[in-house]
C-alpha cells in the first residue's frame, strides 16, 4: 500500500508542516488541528527566565505549523503563567485554543482556582476547561456548565492519564453530556481502544490523546532501532512522527498532545499532522516489525 507524501517545506531550523490536519469538535462542529502541545514539566520555568525564548519558539513552532492546542493545568507547576506570559507578549493568543484543568475539591475552591488560571493564562476565556483526573467533578461539572452558559469557557471536558481511571471515566462519559474528554493511548498502551475510543465516537465527544509516547520509555527504547522501510509509505522521518499517525489512526482522536520544551521536537511533532494519516487495518500487520 503506497500513501502521498506529506507537503513539507525546509527550514533551516527544521520542519513545518503547511497543510496539518483538522477534525471536528463534534459537540460544536468546528475544526481542531490534529496535533497539539502538552505543557507538563516543559512549561514548568517560571523561576528560569533564562529559558522562557526556547518556551516561546515551540508555542511560535506550534502556530507555524497550523497547531492550536495548548494543553496546561494547575497541576504543572509555573506553566499556566508561563503560557500566558508568553502568548501576551507575542500577540498571539487569538491563535491559541487554550485548554487547562481544574483540580481541587470544593465548589469555592475550584472556582478560585479556574479565576487565578485565567489571570495567569493573562485571558477573560478559556476555550477548554477540563476537571483534572476527575477530581471531585460532580461539584465542578455543575460550574463549568454555569461558566460555558455565560460565555466564559467554549468546551468542558474531563481527563485521566491512567488506565485504572478508565472504568470510572466510562462511567461519566456515558451519564454526562461532555464536549471533550482526555486520556492515555499509545502504540504500546493500547486500552482505550477498548471501550473509550468507540464510546466517544458513539456519544460524539472530542478526544485529546495525553502520553501518546508510552510515556516516553517507548520511544526510547525504539531510538535504539532504525526506522522500518513502510514509514517512508506514510511519510515518516522520525520515531515521534510514526508513534504519532499511530494515535491519529484512530478517527475518534481528535487532538494529540505531546509535551516538549524543543521547538525542533515540537516541529518534528507537527509534522505527524501532514500527509497520510492510514487507519487501523494499516497498523495491524506492521506492528510485529516493532516487537509491540
Amino acid at each position: 500500500m503506497t500513501f502521498a507524501q506529506p507537503t513539507l517545506r525546509a527550514a533551516v531550523a527544521g520542519i513545518i508542516v503547511t497543510n496539518m490536519h483538522t477534525r471536528p469538535i463534534p459537540s460544536s462542529g468546528a475544526m481542531l488541528p490534529v496535533i497539539g502541545c502538552g505543557t507538563w514539566l516543559g512549561f514548568d520555568v517560571g523561576s528560569k527566565p533564562q529559558e522562557m525564548p526556547q518556551r516561546g519558539e515551540v508555542l511560535a513552532a506550534l502556530f507555524a505549523s497550523g497547531g492550536k492546542v495548548v494543553d496546561s493545568s494547575p497541576m504543572y507547576g509555573s506553566a499556566e503563567q508561563v503560557v500566558g506570559d508568553l502568548l501576551r507578549a507575542a500577540g498571539s493568543r487569538d491563535r491559541a485554543f487554550v485548554a487547562t484543568k481544574v483540580w481541587t475539591s470544593g465548589r469555592r475552591s475550584g472556582i478560585e482556582q479556574m479565576e487565578r488560571s485565567m489571570a495567569l493564562l493573562r485571558t477573560d476565556h478559556i476555550d477548554l476547561m477540563q476537571v483534572h483526573n476527575l477530581q471531585d467533578w460532580r461539584t465542578h461539572l455543575a460550574t463549568l456548565r454555569d461558566w460555558k452558559a455565560r460565555g466564559r469557557i467554549s468546551y468542558i471536558g474531563m481527563t485521566h492519564y491512567t488506565d485504572a481511571a478508565h472504568p470510572e471515566l466510562e462511567q461519566v462519559m456515558r451519564a454526562e453530556p461532555l464536549d471533550f474528554v482526555q486520556f492515555n493511548y499509545s502504540i504500546a498502551n493500547r486500552a482505550a481502544e477498548q471501550r473509550l475510543l468507540p464510546l466517544a465516537a458513539e456519544r460524539g465527544i472530542a478526544v485529546l490523546i495525553n502520553l501518546p509516547f508510552g510515556g516516553g520509555k517507548v520511544l526510547q527504547g525504539l531510538r535504539q532501532q532504525p526506522l522500518p522501510g513502510w514509514a517512508e509509505e506514510i511519510g515518516c522521518v522520525s520515531w515521534n512522527q510514526l508513534l504519532l499517525k499511530f494515535v491519529l489512526s484512530q478517527p475518534a482522536v481528535t487532538c494529540v498532545i505531546p509535551g516538549t520544551s524543543r521547538p525542533e521536537h515540537m516541529r518534528d511533532n507537527a509534522a505527524a499532522g501532514s500527509g497520510a494519516l492510514p487507519g487501523p487495518q494499516f497498523w495491524q500487520s506492521r506492528l510485529p516489525d516493532l516487537g509491540l
